[in-house]
């Protein structure tokens, strides 16, 4: 996911508070992040918690400290977020080689550190989450706000962004600034309880699909096949004509095709609907249209 919005929006905040209404790790999983927090030296005094990985380092962060590597190839960010979140905020100012870098982790769920004399694999199946500001100045969009540089500040700041990196990110949301009226009279929203429910539902009945099918419980929407999403994630007649037109007007890629079946799945599994329908495919087919601008700069 990316949040494009001005500074003071909540970007930041939204990020942090994700982990919270996610599903306790299962066994297996509390496993596997403890055993590359050891490989890391970071499982201090030996405590163990089932509470999901977050990782959010500074975009000073060199492509060692991402993804891996050193002298004795030590797992990375991307690795000690395994079944986590990792968080990369101020995403342009990361190097772009080192965005570059998570191309791999992404697509595989792995890091592949290859070395002369060795290679190591660490895990790295993340949710992904970067924040960043429109244009350097932070505030393009905003009414009463004027750039000094114009529209280039937003093209060459957003640019830094490669196309296929932004192929792979599936919600791409605008966040717009919070007013002081929305702080003195703030509307009503669920809370993290109500929202966590939601989500544990939907995990339990993506969990029943795959096992039905011979997979492991743990898998979910977003990492099975492309092959096996075109099939637990058919939609209905007026669903595949909105994609189908929406394919071609937007140009999407072979993976942004599915990746788009994957969210619908998922907003169809929330709603604990049988069938993938057309507001699904809508709803996800608007997170990538919000991105349109990045594309077009990168």
């Amino acid at each position: 996911m990316l949040m494009i919005g001005p500074p003071g929006s909540g970007k930041s905040m939204l990020a942090q508070r994700l982990p919270s209404i996610l599903p306790p790790l299962a066994p297996r999983e509390l496993l596997e992040v403890s055993m590359i927090a050891s490989i890391a030296g970071e499982l201090a005094g030996g405590k163990l918690s089932d509470r999901r990985p977050f990782r959010s380092p500074h975009h000073s962060a060199s492509m060692a400290a991402m993804v891996g590597g050193g002298l004795r190839a030590r797992p990375g960010e991307v690795s000690l977020a395994h079944n986590g979140v990792l968080f990369l905020d101020e995403f342009p100012e990361f190097q772009p080689v080192v965005l570059d870098s998570l191309r791999q982790p992404i697509e595989n769920g792995e890091s592949v550190i290859a070395r002369a004399n060795h290679r190591v694999s660490y895990p790295a199946r993340i949710q992904l989450v970067a924040a960043m500001n429109p244009c350097r100045c932070g505030m393009a969009g905003e009414p009463g706000h004027r750039c000094a540089r114009g529209p280039r500040c937003q093209s060459d700041y957003q640019a830094r962004i490669s196309g296929p990196l932004l192929d792979r990110i599936d919600l791409r949301i605008e966040v717009p600034a919070v007013s002081a009226a929305d702080l003195i009279a703030p509307g009503r929203a669920e809370k993290s309880e109500t929202v966590r429910a939601r989500v544990a539902a939907a995990r339990r009945l993506q969990a029943q699909r795959y096992a039905a099918l011979g997979l492991s419980p743990a898998t979910t929407n977003a990492h099975c096949s492309a092959g096996l999403i075109e099939t637990v994630a058919a939609p209905d007649e007026a669903g595949a004509a909105l994609l189908r037109d929406a394919s071609d007007k937007l140009n999407l890629s072979a993976r942004a095709y599915h990746r788009v079946l994957k969210v619908a799945r998922t907003l169809a599994d929330l709603d604990e609907a049988e069938t993938v329908a057309r507001i699904h495919l809508a709803e996800a087919i608007s997170y990538r249209m919000a991105g349109e601008r990045l594309a077009a700069a990168a």
